[in-house]
C-alpha cells in the first residue's frame, strides 16, 4: 500500500513514487543546463579535440557490412566523413 504524503503546497497527498519522479526529472533537467552552460566557458579548440577523438572511435566501432549503408546516412546527412 503507497501512503499520502501532503506536500507543503496543500495537496492532499500524491504518492511519493510520484513526488521521486518529479525530484529526479527536475533535478536531471538542472544538471543538463548546468553542463550546457560549462561549455560557454570550454575552450573551443577543446571542444575541437574532443569532437575528433570521438570521431575517430565511432568510425572504428562501425562494423565492416555496416559501411556501406552508414555511408549513404552520411551522405543524406550532409556530413563530410565517410568510412572505407
Amino acid at each position: 500500500m503507497l501512503t499520502r504524503l501532503p506536500s507543503s503546497s496543500g495537496d492532499l497527498g500524491e504518492p511519493a513514487q510520484q513526488r521521486v519522479r518529479r525530484w529526479q526529472t527536475a533535478r536531471t533537467w538542472a544538471r543538463l543546463i548546468r553542463e550546457a552552460e560549462a561549455l560557454w566557458r570550454v575552450d573551443v579548440r577543446a571542444l575541437h579535440r574532443l569532437a575528433a577523438q570521438e570521431l575517430f572511435q565511432l568510425v572504428q566501432e562501425v562494423p565492416p557490412r555496416m559501411r556501406r549503408r552508414v555511408n549513404l546516412w552520411l551522405v543524406r546527412f550532409r556530413v563530410m566523413t565517410r568510412l572505407h
